[in-house]
């Protein structure tokens, strides 16, 4: 998903509060703060297609070649199984996993889209020369209707944090429904991997206060606080890109997702994570932890898996990494343990947001908690 997408899905949903908080609107005439009307799931699901209708979400998307070039490679390399076999393309947008699976040699791709973005798809489709092989189908998946069972399904469900946006209970659906018993999923698992970090960008950004003094002759070290609790002190996940250099310790996976498994889609709703335990390679100020994902594609039958990874090791992609920013800046050193649990789970008051649970330690300070949410 886009940074301009999210900027306006959040921004048109109404506000972040969370289940029990008030939104702070204007008083009615007894004083007494309304609470803010509550969307519908329909309401909130007809928002989060509307977004997919513009061009520069897509052009993001496509603009990814780590991505994109995975995509395609995940597809052609697994030509054997998809020769002659239908498709079904969940959340195809303007059609190129579609054509992908065309090119592969399928006899029959359903191309599902919910957004109004299906009809450029079809005209891609159309130039390509695929109308009798690629079938674009507007709607939701959940409630469109297929002529066949499928042999495969694909799609680029991936939010931020891996589990932004959803999206992934739409193709789990689509799984039970319409594939075929052993049927192929592209990609067919997620990894989660989280490492302690010291983001010197953000740490250039606290230090600044301190430095405007021998630009301009004026003492403003004062606001360094002031600047740690705007930029730190909240609780949303902050989407950005690292460097390797950026990280305090050997990342760690501590989740793990077969798209196949049975139960899946209940484990999503009561939320997936696991436990970390880290031991930091030297001194830094430790501002937080990085969260970033990992997808593979079945190799095919002489491939080896390929592994779509947005890890700050490994080029760039435009998903980036969530970023869980502590309060403050804590010192560590080299061998200061770190240990907790992450907890990755639905936003109460919008399904479709990601909200993040995490408890830590640091040294022999005591046990912390922080709760995070993807917001605007």
């Amino acid at each position: 998903m886009s940074q301009t997408k999210k900027r306006r899905l959040e921004s048109e949903d109404g506000g972040g509060a969370e289940e029990g908080e008030e939104d702070r609107g204007g008083e009615g005439e007894s004083g007494v703060v309304p609470a803010a009307p509550r969307r519908t799931k329909r309401e909130r699901d007809q928002l989060y297609y509307e977004c997919y209708s513009d061009v520069s979400v897509h052009e993001e998307m496509l603009a990814d070649r780590v991505r994109t070039e995975a995509y395609r490679l995940g597809i052609l390399r697994n030509w054997a199984w998809l020769r002659g076999k239908a498709v079904l393309d969940v959340g195809a947008g303007t059609g190129i996993l579609s054509v992908f699976c065309a090119q592969a040699g399928a006899r029959r791709v359903y191309a599902v889209e919910a957004s109004s973005i299906w009809q450029q798809a079809r005209e891609v489709v159309r130039l390509n020369g695929l109308e009798e092989r690629v079938h674009v189908l507007p709607g939701p998946v959940e409630t469109v209707e297929l002529p066949e069972q499928v042999d495969a399904i694909v799609s680029e469900w991936m939010g931020y944090g891996l589990l932004h946006e959803s999206m992934l209970s739409s193709v789990l659906h689509a799984r039970t429904k319409w594939l075929k018993e052993g049927g192929l999923l592209l990609p067919a698992s997620a990894e989660l991997f989280v490492a302690p970090i010291s983001d010197q960008m953000l740490e250039l950004r606290l230090g600044f206060w301190s430095q405007v003094k021998q630009y301009y002759g004026v003492d403003m070290s004062c606001l360094e606080g002031f600047a740690t609790r705007c930029l730190m002190g909240h609780a949303e996940i902050v989407v950005h890109g690292l460097s390797g250099e950026d990280v305090l310790a050997r990342p760690e996976r501590f989740a793990q997702l077969e798209l196949a498994r049975a139960g899946l889609e209940q484990e999503l709703e009561a939320g997936i994570g696991g436990r970390f335990r880290f031991s930091c390679y030297g001194s830094a100020p430790l501002h937080g932890f990085a969260i970033w994902f990992q997808v593979t594609f079945p190799g095919g039958d002489s491939e080896k898996p390929l592994v779509l990874s947005t890890s700050p090791f490994h080029p760039a992609t435009h998903w980036k990494q969530a970023l869980l920013y502590l309060d403050e800046p804590v010192p560590v050193e080299q061998d200061t343990d770190i240990s907790g649990e992450l907890t990755l789970l639905p936003s109460r008051d919008n399904p479709r947001r990601l909200r993040v649970l995490l408890r830590y330690k640091v040294g022999e300070q005591e046990e912390k908690t922080k709760d995070f949410a993807m917001e605007d």
